[in-house]
């Protein structure tokens, strides 16, 4: 098993409910194919950096998983048939980008806290 990230950007349309629920069926799918969910993220609603389908923001939702490639195929073959959702973008993942995110979700990477005045770095 490989392992691969997808992000789906839902219509803006849904309410948060709905969203949840599509990616609830999406989640579903994956391990119903005996894929592994290894994080999930959900960004909410964003801006778009274009409009897609004349609209200006979507709910983002991003998923890390280890899955065969076959299944691939069939994930993004049900994200064409869903009109919730507006783009889609599957990748694999290299060792270099799994040790990435992980130590990401370590939180690593988290932005430093402002330094008040009179404060010596």
């Amino acid at each position: 098993m490989k392992n691969y990230e997808t992000v789906i950007v839902l219509t803006p349309l849904l309410s948060e409910e709905a969203s949840k629920e599509v990616v609830a069926k999406f989640r579903k799918i994956l391990t119903d194919n005996g894929a592994e969910i290894v994080h999930e993220d959900n960004w909410g609603l964003k801006k778009l950096a274009y409009p897609i389908q004349k609209k200006t923001t979507g709910y983002y939702t991003v998923t890390e998983f280890k899955a065969s490639g076959e299944l691939i195929n069939k994930l993004e073959v049900e994200y064409k048939r869903d009109e919730r959702v507006m783009r889609f973008l599957t990748i694999a993942l290299d060792k270099h980008s799994v040790a990435y995110a992980e130590r990401k979700r370590k939180g690593e990477f988290a932005p430093k806290a402002k330094k008040t005045e009179g404060e010596v770095a």
